[in-house]
């Protein structure tokens, strides 16, 4: 799902985010998505398996809370932080992302709302050069990702390293737009795309589980499309950090 603005949560207090302040809070989507019309018909498509509560739209929606940042390369960064296995920050400029090896992967893609994009073709920096690059201490086990204006999402360190995670600066040959990432989002695609991260700008790595923008406000902080884990209320004994 696309990303909104957000806060960062500590010690049960909510905070201005990592790169930005709180505006006003949307109303949490529940069964958000597109309208019938635009939903692909079972008949008119080959057989694939989708997770379960999933449909297959006729193109790939557009949803976010907020303004779409815009990208000035000159001051654009992506920083590492948080407990890194050397203590120090990395400072990125965005000659030094460009110039990171990148592969390509083709994953479906899984929106909370309950559409499925099949096959698509991302093309990006590996996560898990960066962690080779800038590696986490031995105590992470998870890792924030924040955008412009301070959204957040977090993920396990392992999922994060997972072979089909990317920092994605393409989508099916094509540049990012705006609207879907550019000039870098992340790529998740064993997790519901809320996940994925839009227009990001730093990576946190983190020795406890800490909830981001959404996991906050009663989406659930695992969310794995194969087990429809969609909201907070599912969670199981372990699956998250108190709300």
């Amino acid at each position: 799902m696309a990303q909104p603005d957000t806060d960062a949560r500590e010690q049960g207090e909510r905070s201005q985010g990592l790169l930005g302040a709180e505006p006003d809070l949307p109303k949490l989507p529940v069964d958000a998505g597109d309208p019938p019309g635009n939903r692909v018909r079972e008949s008119d498509v080959e057989p694939h398996v989708l997770p379960p509560g999933q449909y297959v739209p006729r193109t790939l929606p557009v949803l976010h809370y907020g303004p779409v940042p815009a990208f000035k390369p000159g001051t654009w960064d992506l920083r590492v932080l948080g407990a890194t296995e050397s203590g120090a920050e990395t400072h990125l400029c965005w000659d030094d992302v460009a110039a990171l090896p990148v592969t390509e992967v083709t994953a479906d893609f899984h929106c909370v709302t309950k559409f499925t994009v099949p096959g698509v073709r991302w093309a990006g920096i590996p996560a898990a050069e960066i962690l080779r690059r800038y590696p986490p201490a031995s105590a992470v086990t998870h890792i924030m990702i924040w955008a412009d204006f301070g959204y957040s999402a977090n993920i396990r360190i392992n999922d994060f390293a997972a072979d089909d995670t990317l920092l994605a600066t393409h989508r099916d040959g094509a540049r990012l737009s705006p609207e879907h990432g550019y000039p870098l989002r992340l790529v998740v695609p064993g997790l519901y795309a809320w996940k994925s991260v839009k227009w990001i700008r730093a990576l946190e790595y983190l020795t406890a589980d800490r909830r981001g923008f959404w996991e906050e406000r009663g989406y659930h902080n695992t969310a794995d499309p194969w087990k429809e884990q969609r909201y907070s209320y599912q969670e199981l004994e372990g699956e998250g950090p108190p709300l």
